[in-house]
């Protein structure tokens, strides 16, 4: 048997027969490995030559692009690169975008840093609403609460969300048997007996919200006065129970409602309570698909049982520049609101999404995080239109003796 046909095994040398098993090897190849078949008569050509970088070069990688596919021959340049005639970003050209997004949360603390709060002339009750879900209602309407407190406004947060997310965000305990927004509603509660100061944020308090709120839709069909309940609740707690529900405060300037995503009675609850609508939109074309139909039901919510309710104030939340759709969305929603809507906007921060697994705002888990900055920003520019706008909040005292509540009858 030839030897070209001999294979070394493990159990040493196995002979295999003519013809079959591995082919023989060319005599011109004796020696080599086995399977070896030489070396190619046409090499395949690279598709890029690897050169050597040459850091005093401006051309850096694009150097070594000499011959490609697309070229016929050695001779034709190909087409340089992109990034072949960009010049190198460095720090002093201000082009870099994480120094200019650090350059802002500067600028942004700054300017935070010395600024003022006024307080309004009489408390304003600011419904937080938006029937999409996932646009950043609670995340809002707990970090503005936390931002005003944490400026020495006196805040109390109203959750009527039976998922009582905003309860967990303050770190406030609201398991079925702790008193809360469904007994105020269903069972005439006083508010002043549900109220929970929040542990870490002074001058802020919290309503509660139970799973018991998930019943309240239904049970609330059949009761007197249905949708006014939480007016009524709220008139005595900034008339006559305010100074002994909320210690050392004389009185609250603002009452943040922190709503569920749909349009039931609890958030038509809300709307006849307060004055103001906040609405928070997400930079995304889902969320203004639904705004239409949440100023139509605001609009006969003012009609019918609350003339003085109006949209005060938008919050683009989920802001991402580099992309385009949001700044689209941004720009379409500041030309048909340019009064409305909040200069400060609340960009993508993972700090703000981590906060409430610690049972805090972002005002008070990271506050120099971009998150925090955007809310104080926001929580301002609230206040300082608080105090150049003379509102007169349902329920509250006017000058004759009567409230607006009876004036509105």
């Amino acid at each position: 048997m030839n030897d070209a046909t001999q294979l070394v095994g493990v159990d040493g040398v196995r002979r295999v027969a003519e013809g079959i098993g591995w082919p023989s090897l060319p005599s011109s190849l004796s020696g080599a490995p086995v399977g070896w078949q030489g070396t190619r008569a046409t090499p395949r050509t690279p598709d890029v030559e690897v050169a050597a970088y040459d850091e005093e070069s401006a051309e850096g990688p694009a150097a070594a692009l000499s011959v490609s596919r697309e070229t016929d021959s050695a001779d034709e340049e190909p087409p340089s690169p992109a990034f072949s005639t960009r010049e190198s970003v460095t720090p002093e050209d201000g082009d870099s975008p994480v120094l200019a997004a650090v350059t802002e949360d500067a600028e942004k603390r700054a300017r935070l840093a010395s600024k003022t709060f006024p307080r309004p002339d009489r408390p304003r009750i600011i419904t937080v609403s938006n029937q999409k879900g996932g646009v950043g209602k609670t995340t809002t309407a707990v970090n503005l609460a936390a931002a005003l407190a944490q400026n020495g406004l006196n805040v109390v947060l109203v959750d009527t969300d039976p998922q009582g997310n905003a309860s967990t965000a303050l770190n406030i305990d609201h398991h079925a048997e702790v008193p809360s927004i469904y007994d105020v509603l269903v069972d005439g509660t006083a508010m002043s007996e549900v109220l929970q100061p929040c542990p870490d944020v002074d001058h802020l308090w919290c309503v509660p919200a139970t799973i018991d709120l998930a019943g309240a839709e239904i049970e609330l069909v059949s009761l007197v006065a249905r949708e006014s309940r939480m007016r009524s609740a709220l008139a005595a707690l900034l008339t006559d129970g305010a100074a002994g529900a909320v210690s050392g405060a004389d009185r609250i300037d603002y009452v943040i409602i922190d709503c569920p995503p749909s349009l039931g009675l609890l958030t038509v609850n809300a709307f006849v309570a307060a004055h103001e609508v906040l609405i928070p939109i997400q930079c995304e074309y889902y969320a203004l698909e639904g705004l239409s139909q949440l100023l139509s039901n605001i609009d006969l919510i003012r009609t019918h049982l609350n003339p003085e309710l109006h949209v005060s104030t938008i919050l683009l939340t989920m802001y991402d520049g580099r992309t385009n759709l949001s700044r689209q969305v941004a720009e379409e929603v500041r030309e048909h609101f340019p009064d409305e809507v909040l200069a400060a906007t609340v960009p993508r921060s993972v700090r703000v999404s981590e906060a409430p697994s610690f049972g805090q705002t972002v005002i008070t888990y990271d506050p120099q995080s971009s998150g925090a900055l955007s809310y104080l920003e926001a929580a301002a520019e609230i206040a300082d239109r608080g105090s150049t706008t003379t509102s007169t909040s349902p329920g509250t005292p006017i000058e004759d003796g009567s409230t607006t509540e009876e004036a509105g009858r």
